[in-house]
């Protein structure tokens, strides 16, 4: 099994999503009377576009509500006037190893290329600007011995402290009983230590100085520096190491939000309950529900969902793919539906900030090699500047390219919060030009640049979860709701779903995992099953689910 891939198989619940979409006796199956079930989603994001398009495909009346757009964070805003030449405003790189993802990418046939990430081919050059000194590298062996060091000592840390070339091989192989070894006692030796504790307390680091964490935090390697992850679990960031979320990435041709708009379109095969050439769209009446501003229990024990203009209609299950802040704050969510500790674990959810913003420019410049010098003039750029990350699109010789200049996390997201765009490129340009004195990037720009504070959208308050020390009780309870056999009657019907319901808030394979979660809930709660050769998720937790740590 050394050359099977990596994929995001667990660690903390190993289940292959990929192999149960791909199965030839799909996800399951409605009994006749469940067939044209109505299910409200809350959110037409990736995660309930995929829980919609699912449950469509079993024969049930998905019905989608959103309060924003279409795409929830897979946003790509085109530049006005361009053809197919986007911001990607949400995420924008999607590692390989997001198998489930990459089910649906592929099924649509949508184009992807290499993430120019910093140090990888598809940037061409990296320049890492740190306290007033610029380094140029096309290579690692360009780079100064300091950044080796720290790229050596990450690795080694890794090795002593949580076993991760073992782990790797196990996830690899999909031995789940290996997984389990290694995972269940990194989680009760990490849960309530943080990143930075890792770090510091490693002895790879503790023979090194804190220059050398000081860099490790600016910079990083890979996609770039780690110093916003400081204060959030370990466990957070080894499932995003184990898994390769953070390599191997790639972009989409155009904008990644083709994806949920696609699968809003695709049509049904006809070789289920509804006809061929049925769409969500098209059960949808065209367009999604406004957003939902009340879920409750109907007199009949259905649960009724009120949307924005006061309309209000019931169903036999509801999944809320939304921020889960926004169950209290923006939906007047009945508080039975859930219990107390749930509730708990939903309110103490911390969303992390962030914010880009992207120029248009007339041509991908930065091809241009230096005839003297032999180097390119703008490069993918890791600073401890206000930019922070910045980097570069090209869209092809013929077509203008994008940059973002400005990529930042937390506290330097927070700076730019109360700007306008304007002044937000104006720092950023003044920023660069610091970095590359002979540059004029601002004769390059065309068109109105575009910008993003997530945590400024009401439809978000922030960019994704990131897990605090001590928060592993709290995402067990939310992710394993989906199993609602053992609940009291007036806590079933109302699902979770979302990235931040998922282990691997951020990434793009936890919303499309727990989307399929909610499905296999929503399908065992209208009285369906899973094909015997093709068990889901939740036949197979009891086995192999997440540790439990005792409250």
């Amino acid at each position: 099994m050394t050359d099977a891939p990596i994929t995001v198989f667990g660690p903390d619940f190993p289940f292959a999503y990929d192999d149960w979409l791909a199965h030839p006796s799909r996800l399951g199956s409605l009994p006749a009377d469940s067939h044209g079930a109505k299910v409200a989603v809350i959110g037409a994001g990736l995660s309930g576009v995929i829980a919609g398009y699912e449950l469509m495909r079993l024969g049930a009346h998905p019905i989608l509500f959103e309060s924003g757009q279409l795409g929830g964070r897979l946003r790509s805003q085109p530049f006005e006037g361009a053809t197919d030449i986007v911001a990607e405003l949400g995420g924008m790189r999607f590692p390989v190893s997001g198998t489930g993802f990459y089910h649906y990418a592929d099924m649509l046939g949508l184009e992807t290329k290499p993430f120019p990430n910093p140090m990888t081919p598809a940037a061409g050059s990296t320049v890492i600007d740190l306290e007033g000194e610029t380094h140029y590298a096309e290579t690692m062996a360009d780079l100064p011995p300091l950044f080796h060091e720290v790229a050596a000592a990450y690795d080694q840390a890794l090795e002593e402290g949580a076993r991760f070339s073992d782990l790797k091989a196990a996830i690899r192989a999909k031995d789940r009983a290996r997984i389990k070894e290694i995972w269940n006692p990194l989680v009760r030796d990490w849960d309530e230590r943080t990143f930075y504790d890792f770090i510091t307390t490693s002895p790879a680091f503790q023979r090194l100085s804190f220059r050398h964490r000081e860099v490790f935090g600016q910079v990083g390697f890979g996609t770039g520096g780690w110093d916003s992850d400081f204060p959030n679990s370990m466990l957070e960031i080894l499932r995003v190491n184990v898994t390769d979320c953070d390599s191997n990435q790639r972009f989409f041709v155009g904008g990644v939000e083709r994806l949920p708009q696609g699968l809003w379109r695709q049509p049904t095969d006809g070789k289920g309950y509804w006809p061929a050439g049925t769409s969500l769209q098209s059960l949808n009446s065209g367009a999604t529900r406004p957003g939902a501003t009340r879920i409750h229990r109907a007199d009949g024990g259905r649960i009724a969902v009120t949307d924005r203009w006061g309309r209000t209609e019931e169903f036999d299950a509801v999944i809320a793919t939304c921020q889960s802040w926004l169950l209290t704050t923006a939906i007047d969510t009945e508080e039975a539906l859930v219990s107390q500790k749930l509730w708990m674990a939903l309110d103490r959810t911390r969303y992390m900030q962030s914010s880009k913003t992207f120029v248009m420019v007339d041509r991908p410049f930065w091809k241009d090699r230096d005839p003297k010098s032999g180097r390119y003039p703008l490069s993918m750029t890791l600073t401890d500047r206000l930019t922070r990350g910045t980097y570069l699109f090209d869209n092809g010789p013929d077509q203008p390219g994008v940059i973002c200049l400005t990529y930042s996390w937390m506290s330097d997201a927070l700076k730019m919060l109360p700007l306008p765009v304007e002044r937000r490129v104006e720092l950023a340009l003044s920023a660069l030009q610091k970095i590359y004195p002979d540059l004029n990037i601002q004769s390059h720009i065309i068109g109105d640049p575009i910008t993003v504070s997530w945590e400024a959208d009401p439809n978000f308050l922030g960019a994704f979860k990131g897990a605090l020390p001590g928060h592993y009780r709290y995402n067990h309870r939310m992710y394993r709701h989906f199993m609602q056999g053992d609940l009291p009657p007036q806590e079933r019907g109302l699902f979770l779903a979302g990235d931040d319901i998922s282990w691997t808030p951020a990434w793009a394979e936890g919303a499309v995992q727990t989307a399929l979660n909610a499905v296999w809930g929503v399908m065992t709660h209208l009285g369906g099953r899973t094909a015997p050769d093709n068990p889901g998720p939740g036949d197979l937790y009891p086995q192999w689910g997440p540790i439990r740590l005792d409250d």
